[in-house]
């Protein structure tokens, strides 16, 4: 299957709805944007078809994913939410949260969902914006480097895997996180009736160089081998890697810099599967 047959297959098939005050309709748009500087380095689009008496008839939902080196001290958890208004954004996936253990609780009315550890510069994260936070399904910690969160929809959930991928620190550990334990649980508690999403820091470079439907023809850099290890993991999911197949303007496609140089890299993603079994 093309890109172009699986985009087809996801605008027709995923006509996900929330049902909360009156929006009747969500189908996924797939794009590369990157909304703000720093560290918010893709997005996803869930437009949402709502009910005429209400205020418009498609609102757009963003889904997007941010590296906010830590949420420990006081207020910037505040700092984050009013960001998500400002940008819009109704899901946004976090990691280096650095918060200990796990749990999910209520902030101006979002839903905000954790899993943490002892170990440093580790933690994940999932804030439900308001509106979408009223469609929370369940949840699932797996790690402090996975959650799964499901959300209520209209013929399909939608499932969203948050992950924090091991820096290359950690070699010894990608093999388990990507084929062993982690992500594998966690995508196997996916129905075969839903709109999965994985997204987060993969710690990977897919590159350029288009890679059946899997890999499109705007990557950045070389592919190296975590690259190849998470492509190959896509491929067997059948997930697209959404940022590679739109042409942006250069400074939005790198997702990290190195400290104190230019090395600049793509290593944040988010991905989607591209069909729905019925």
């Amino acid at each position: 299957m093309n890109l172009g047959a699986g985009a087809k297959t996801i605008m027709s098939s995923l006509r996900s709805r929330f049902n909360d005050n009156g929006v009747n309709g969500v189908a996924l748009h797939v794009n590369g944007s990157n909304p703000s500087p720093g560290r918010t380095s893709d997005v996803l689009q869930v437009t949402t078809n709502r009910h005429p008496a209400t205020r418009s008839n498609r609102k757009p939902i963003r889904i997007s994913i941010w590296n906010v080196r830590t949420l420990f001290k006081k207020g910037l958890l505040d700092n984050v939410l009013r960001e998500m208004g400002r940008l819009d954004i109704g899901v946004l996936g976090l990691y280096e949260v650095r918060w200990k253990e796990a749990g999910t609780f209520r902030k101006n009315d979002s839903t905000v969902i954790y899993s943490g550890g002892n170990k440093h510069q580790r933690g994940v994260g999932m804030i439900l914006y308001k509106q979408t936070s009223k469609s929370l399904l369940w949840h699932w910690a797996l790690s402090d480097r996975v959650i799964l969160v499901k959300i209520k929809g209209n013929p399909f959930n939608i499932s969203i895997i948050q992950a924090y991928a091991p820096t290359s620190d950690a070699d010894d550990e990608i093999d388990s996180f990507f084929f062993n334990e982690t992500l594998d649980k966690a995508y196997n508690q996916y129905k075969s009736t839903e709109v999965k999403i994985v997204m987060g820091d993969i710690n990977a470079k897919v590159g350029k160089g288009k890679v059946g439907s899997i890999v499109g023809p705007f990557g950045l850099g070389d592919r190296n081998d975590r690259g190849e290890k998470f492509i190959d993991w896509c491929a067997r999911n059948h997930q697209v890697i959404t940022g590679t197949w739109f042409k942006h303007h250069p400074r939005r496609f790198y997702t990290w810099t190195r400290p104190g140089d230019r090395t600049r890299n793509q290593i944040d993603y988010i991905t989607i599967i591209v069909f729905v079994t019925l």
